[in-house]
């Protein structure tokens, strides 16, 4: 295999996220096993030794390609939580967005990603910790707005990082059942029995609506966002 030519600077940047955005569309189709390098790089148009070059192994390609998804879903989740006026309407916005596949501002791929992360993370240490950073992450977001809730008086007194563990564990047990296609686990069931959860433990009033967000989008899902507006 021929060494490619090094890439340096924003021409650099923008052929390593076309491989990216090329191995997310890939895996989306063929999921993970069955996604090979020649693949993404025929769907990218580059060179397979291109892409072995900015990404070593297969398995670095899909973290890399899952941290790209990562970072859009929080720049797109922050713009969305920017809209909402209170904490409470800003949990109700990421429990919405990680159980409404069709909602425009839900992460760009679909739960099965997650899937193939979760089971590359049960055997390869790297993987590992990038799942662990991104869980992590995702449970800090929902601590942090917990935390903004009980300053303006919205949420009671409870510890946020034992309900971070809890909700996170929650919605993330949901997208299992939306990945596997479980017909039993309706989005609107998930999202009712999420808000109750919610409301019972933070101690609000819940009016078992869905509301349309601030820009009247219908409701993939995926983490929320640490917005600290």
């Amino acid at each position: 295999m021929s060494v490619p030519e090094r890439e340096v600077g924003a021409a650099g940047d923008q052929r390593r996220e076309q491989v990216l955005r090329a191995a997310l569309d890939v895996i989306v189709e063929r999921g993970f096993a069955e996604t090979r390098i020649t693949d993404v790089a025929i769907r990218a148009q580059v060179s397979p030794a291109l892409v072995v070059y900015y990404f070593k192994t297969k398995d670095g390609l899909l973290t890399e390609a899952m941290r790209l998804g990562e970072e859009s879903w929080y720049a797109a989740v922050a713009n969305r939580l920017r809209e909402q006026d209170t904490a409470i309407g800003q949990l109700q916005e990421i429990v919405r967005m990680t159980c409404f596949a069709d909602d425009e501002a839900g992460f760009p791929e679909p739960w099965s990603l997650w899937l193939d992360l979760w089971a590359q993370a049960a055997h390869d240490p790297e993987v590992a910790a990038v799942r662990q950073e991104f869980d992590s992450h995702w449970r800090s977001t929902i601590s942090d707005l917990v935390r903004r809730g009980q300053r303006s008086r919205e949420f009671r007194a409870v510890d946020p990082d034992d309900f971070a563990f809890a909700f996170s564990a929650l919605l993330d047990g949901f997208a299992v059942q939306f990945a596997l296609q479980d017909r039993a686990v309706k989005p609107e069931r998930a999202f009712a029995w999420s808000m109750r959860f919610a409301a019972e433990n933070l101690g609000f009033t819940w009016s078992g609506r869905r509301k349309n967000s601030a820009k009247g989008r219908s409701s993939k899902s995926m983490r929320g966002a640490n917005s600290n507006g």
